[in-house]
């Protein structure tokens, strides 16, 4: 998990939590790493060893003070604190997973505010093999230390773009040659979904759903289907039920 003192997402270059902890490491943004008193288990081991393998100063401290830290979140009796978390630039970005790849697939995040919600979509992310996420500077969950725990380190694995103006950045993407598709009740049904080429999936806000003015900027609209009372589901289950569309169209059983 990652904290810090930013005003709009109250992050402060902080992780916890065993997994983060150790892939944070691993991916050298340590800087130091406090640790509870008197733990120990193999996974504590492995991140200790990690901490000495890249020379990251290592901390005792009692479990009060590690709740401090992080909180009161679930630090699971290790705090590292890191480097600013890096943002991908979206230009460079792009034009190189473009020049890599025949078929990138990018994922929008417009405005999505919980950061539960956010590490959960990046957690999947990660698993389905999307080229990166692009998620608006206002308005919008950053990466926090409870996207950072709910994602179990995906953060250091998808790149995640961060831009001014969504829509300006979906229209750079149209100009490469992307599709771009979104989300929407009166939308195609998802099962349907042709997921070739270079393509772009935009999910909308919890509650609102996408601005109109990305909205005008997409090629078709996808709609989930549903036969119950409640008409709307979670973002990170949406959007892990389209993202595993794509992972099953893009690779599709015996190959």
């Amino acid at each position: 998990m990652i904290k810090g003192k930013n005003m709009e997402n109250k992050e402060e270059n902080i992780v916890f939590g065993r997994h983060a902890v150790f892939e944070a490491l691993q991916q050298g943004k340590g800087d130091k790493l406090f640790v509870q008193q008197e733990l120990k288990g193999e996974k504590i081991q492995q991140i200790l060893a990690k901490a000495k393998e890249k020379k990251v100063p290592v901390v005792k401290q009692p479990k009060a003070n590690l709740e401090k830290m992080a909180e009161k979140g679930n630090h699971q009796g290790v705090v590292l604190r890191t480097t600013p978390f890096a943002y991908a630039d979206f230009v460079s970005t792009v034009k190189a997973i473009c020049e890599q790849k025949e078929d990138p697939f990018f994922l929008i995040l417009d405005r999505i505010e919980d950061p539960h919600n956010l590490g959960s979509i990046l957690r999947t992310c990660d698993a389905t093999g999307v080229d990166g996420v692009i998620i608006p500077k206002h308005r919008a969950c950053g990466i926090t230390p409870i996207v950072a725990k709910t994602s179990t380190g995906a953060i250091e694995h998808v790149p995640v773009m961060r831009v001014t103006n969504l829509t300006q950045a979906v229209k750079k993407l149209k100009d490469e040659g992307f599709w771009i598709f979104g989300t929407d009740m009166q939308g195609s049904d998802y099962r349907s979904w042709n997921v070739s080429g270079k393509v772009a999936l935009i999910i909308g806000n919890e509650g609102k759903g996408m601005q109109a003015t990305l909205k005008k900027e997409v090629d078709e609209l996808l709609t989930i289907p549903m036969v119950g009372h409640v008409q709307s589901l979670n973002a990170s289950v949406a959007s892990g039920l389209l993202l595993y569309e794509m992972y099953r169209f893009r690779h599709p059983l015996g190959k």
